[in-house]
């Protein structure tokens, strides 16, 4: 177990090497896609996802929404499936709804040519809905996967691109 190595601060390890998603149809707009996009690239640069019951990694990691839930179907590296957990998102339903605003928002200020006081002010909306989602998520998975906070971080957007494809 890596809880101490768990460090907020850098994330240092690769355990997810591979994320897969469903492809069932496009985000709503390029915005969404780049964000989906550099949340994927910035996990495969750097995560901390370390499940309490499996051999260390790598993993790949495929995402999925299932009858109102989130699936994690951890595999290893030759796509083997190892576990799947299942998690409930009612506790996540106010923020994801907040951050699709914030995306629609910040979309909608970027195209209208916005102020950069107003483009930072969403920004900072937006980290702040990350950073709560990021706890709950860590929270949430606690005793089942171990996660940094980027790690959460990034893998709160995915679920929010997931929700958007529906």
């Amino acid at each position: 177990m890596r809880d101490a190595a768990l460090a907020d601060s850098a994330v240092t390890t690769r355990d997810i090497v591979r994320i897969e998603l469903p492809d069932h149809a496009p985000l709503p707009s390029r915005f969404a896609e780049a964000d989906r996009q550099q949340a994927v690239a910035d996990l495969l640069a750097g995560n901390c996802f370390t499940p309490q019951d499996l051999p260390p990694g790598p993993y790949v990691l495929h995402l999925e929404l299932r009858d109102g839930r989130l699936l994690l179907d951890v595999r290893d590296a030759g796509n083997t499936p190892l576990h799947a957990y299942l998690l409930a998102l009612g506790p996540f339903r106010r923020l994801i709804k907040d951050y699709q605003m914030v995306i629609e928002g910040h979309e909608q200020a970027v195209t209208e040519g916005a102020a950069d006081a107003r483009i930072q002010a969403i920004d900072m909306g937006r980290r702040g809905l990350h950073n709560e989602a990021a706890e709950l998520l860590r929270e949430r998975m606690k005793g089942r996967v171990a996660l940094d906070f980027e790690t959460a971080r990034r893998l709160f957007t995915l679920v929010c691109a997931l929700h958007q494809r529906i």
